[in-house]
């Protein structure tokens, strides 16, 4: 059995060695984890499972950057790992099974009234208050389906999303479950070399440093007129001198890009020698972080990087924009924690801070004039949005590089 599990993890390219898989069969017949204590037969396989996932990461994973590629191919293995979120209010999980999808014809849709911020607050605080049973369907409480602006798996135009494992609608203002990001692997293999070439128009090289290199043609030309007596012209090495600063959108829509994202990074980290970045979620507010499994523990203050970077470098967004307006608009608005201040007034503060800037947008230019977010966003940046495509990519960058 834990041979096909072997096989199963080199299949999703973590190195993983004999010699470690060995060292772990020999910590199973050492007893290191052994029968779960739990009060019945699946409490006990649960508790052996967790404690297996753990043992096995410690003795095969050597660095955390492959967290993520050991949890899918943990879970497509064994099929039977379970999430656990935090709460932090005491809502009955029967309540958010998803027992029903809703489906409205765009008429039906169009009925549906928006709430605006504080009423869509002061509500959810009511229904909180109110309901003490699970529903289904319906426009009023907290539950599965229907069209009420509280809950999973039903449609309303804006909302917060309760107990649900995924965006379906983009239209959430507020998501209650804690969720998990993985970092963008920058070690992805590019299918093309045309995000290089086009990354390439922002570099800018400079002699610099003791480290000295042949000048060829100053030799050949300082030779003949040497009358043949051979001249070694030396010159400082060339090197890249361009600062990045990469800020990055994880989670969420972007999940539905990770692909080409991790293609641009993977090329950013290639070309440019002078690379800093950062993680966000949707909007920068006041603290971005840059390992996702930790981006509670360790927060880097927004303050603080506009602090430490000088305006030699350039400011580079990744995101597809796609939010509510709230959370760029409203103190409150992130979906995962109260934010004093809004995201626009973050982003002013960036922009000002480091002149040459431009966002990068993964989603296709085809559908920003019909999400009202990007529109905002594009006004924060001066319109300096271009699409993830080779095409934008080298307009952004000769925008940069003037």
């Amino acid at each position: 059995m834990l041979i096909d599990f072997f096989y199963t993890l080199r299949s999703a390219k973590l190195p993983v060695s004999v010699k470690e898989f060995l060292m772990l069969l020999e910590a199973l017949q050492a007893g290191v984890v052994g029968p779960g204590s739990g009060t019945s037969d699946d409490d006990a396989g649960a508790y052996r499972i967790d404690d297996f996932y753990y043992l096995s990461r410690t003795i095969l994973v050597k660095d955390e950057k492959h967290y993520d590629k050991f949890d899918r191919a943990f879970a497509a293995y064994f099929k039977g790992v379970e999430m656990v979120a935090d709460f932090t209010k005491d809502i009955p999980l029967e309540w958010l099974r998803k027992n029903l999808e809703l489906e409205l014809s765009p008429e039906e849709k169009a009925k549906i009234e928006k709430m605006g911020w504080d009423e869509l607050m002061e509500t959810l605080k009511k229904r909180f208050e109110e309901q003490k049973e699970r529903h289904e369907g319906g426009s009023k409480w907290i539950g599965t389906g229907g069209t009420s602006p509280f809950g999973a798996n039903g449609f309303n135009p804006q909302g917060i999303r309760i107990g649900q494992e995924k965006s379906r609608n983009k239209s959430a203002v507020k998501v209650w479950d804690q969720r998990a990001y993985k970092d963008y692997d920058d070690t992805q293999e590019l299918g093309t070399r045309n995000i290089k070439v086009a990354l390439r128009r922002l570099r800018k090289f400079a002699r610099l440093g003791n480290v000295e290199e042949l000048d060829l043609p100053d030799t050949i030309h300082s030779t003949a007129a040497n009358a043949g007596w051979l001249d070694i012209k030396m010159v400082p090495e060339r090197h890249n001198n361009v600062k990045v600063l990469l800020l990055m959108d994880v989670g969420g829509t972007m999940d539905e890009h990770i692909g080409r994202v991790e293609e641009m990074f993977s090329a950013v980290k290639t070309e440019f020698k002078h690379l800093e970045f950062y993680y966000f979620h949707n909007c920068v507010y006041d603290f971005m972080w840059k390992n996702n499994r930790r981006r509670f523990s360790e927060k880097f203050a927004t303050w603080d990087i506009i602090r430490k970077y000088n305006k030699d470098y350039k400011l580079i967004f990744v995101g597809d924009a796609t939010m509510s307006p709230y959370e760029i608009l409203q103190p409150g608005g992130s979906v995962e924690y109260n934010n004093e201040e809004a995201g626009a007034e973050w982003m002013q503060r960036l922009t000002h801070a480091f002149p040459k800037f431009a966002w990068i947008n993964p989603e296709p230019q085809g559908v920003w004039q019909y999400r009202q977010s990007i529109s905002v966003m594009q006004q924060l940046v001066s319109q300096r949005m271009y699409p993830l495509t080779v095409k934008g990519l080298e307009e952004a960058m000769r925008l940069l590089s003037k």
